[in-house]
């Protein structure tokens, strides 16, 4: 059995980090922390799950913690956590499973990140990130801000997923450090632009936004999955000052990037729809269900487009069109997926008085 290091880095984390080390405590051999700073009870916490708490001076530059934190590792495999990261108890059985079994012939394993889970449990969006990685290969952390760690090799794609539980943030610290280093005069990567792009439309600086995501776009080298995320961003940026054709524009040019994704399928078919063209839309929604969600793909997947939604709205273009036969059909198929959703329980008392008199 593969041995395991923990390894994080924190600041001010003491509301979040004893759920997350509760969650992983007994599935690593060792836990490394590295502190950056904190001012709360963050390290006095952590010193009753590990004695390597580490200092590291904070010279905004997050991939040079994680770098630090990983040299300090002396287990076969690292693992890394943030402190608003936990695994749930059947990821728990599955990541021991896991560690049991690994090969050592793999490089690195990549989990299933879930960042937003509705009431019910069920997972509305995630991705994939490599998140244990074999300690002898020095694999790197690349990126001051939203950082990311190049790996290569026999990568396996598991079904252990790690649950984002966030409670708090700094808001302004990536922004910050972004607009210093462009005061510096830093050269920008691609990847830069478009997380800096992030950044400023999440701080509802739209024009500003779109700025730097077509400047990532027009360097033609970014990750294909950044590139159609920044198509359906500016589309989002251009909504929000009222510039309907151009938003239509990005949320199409995504397909250049790569096939149609259901998420954009079911934005373009929510501009028709709310723009009363049902027939329209119609092809969309039906598009997005032809689609099969990828299992392997490292992007984002907002779960909901490529299941339940796009039935969902299909009813509401057949009962528009007089269909009613069909949107009950399809609203029926959005309720196996999602069976006490509002929607979709209206929709079915709605629409069987009506069915029984034809």
């Amino acid at each position: 059995m593969i041995t395991v290091s923990l390894c994080m880095i924190l600041k001010n984390e003491e509301d979040t980090i004893a759920r997350c080390l509760d969650s992983v405590n007994n599935l690593v051999d060792e836990i490394i922390i590295v502190d950056t700073g904190s001012t709360d009870k963050t390290k006095e916490i952590v010193s009753q799950y590990t004695d390597q708490v580490l200092d590291f001076h904070w010279i905004d530059d997050f991939a040079a913690a994680r770098n630090f934190a990983f040299r300090n590792a002396k287990m076969d495999y690292i693992f890394w956590l943030d402190a608003d990261d936990v695994l749930m108890e059947n990821d728990r059985i599955k990541f021991l499973t896991l560690k049991e079994t690994l090969n050592t012939t793999i490089d690195s394993v990549t989990m299933l990140y879930n960042l937003a889970i509705d009431e019910n449990g069920n997972v509305i969006t995630s991705l994939r990130r490599n998140r244990l990685v074999k300690r002898e290969n020095n694999f790197q952390w690349f990126g001051a801000v939203h950082e990311y760690l190049e790996v290569w090799g026999n990568i396996l794609n598991s079904e252990v997923a790690v649950t984002h539980c966030r409670i708090h943030h700094d808001t302004d610290r990536n922004l910050r450090i972004y607009k210093n280093r462009l005061k510096r005069g830093e050269q920008f990567s691609p990847r830069d632009l478009f997380y800096f792009a992030n950044e400023l439309l999440e701080h509802k600086k739209f024009e500003e936004a779109i700025k730097y995501y077509k400047q990532f776009l027009e360097t033609k080298n970014g990750w294909v999955e950044d590139n159609i995320s920044a198509c359906g961003r500016l589309a989002e940026c251009y909504d929000a000052i009222d510039n309907q054709e151009m938003g239509m524009h990005f949320l199409l040019k995504s397909f250049e990037y790569d096939s149609p994704r259901a998420d954009f399928c079911c934005r373009i078919g929510y501009r028709f729809l709310h723009n009363n063209k049902p027939l329209q839309a119609l092809f969309w929604y039906k598009l997005a269900t032809q689609l099969e969600k990828p299992t392997d793909n490292l992007g984002k997947i907002n779960h909901a487009c490529w299941t339940w939604l796009p039935h969902l709205q299909l009813c509401v273009c057949y009962s528009q069109l007089g269909n009613h036969a069909l949107a009950y059909e399809h609203n029926e198929i959005a309720r196996k997926y999602f069976p006490d959703h509002p929607s979709i329980l209206h929709n079915k008392r709605f629409l069987e008085p009506i069915l029984q008199k034809t």
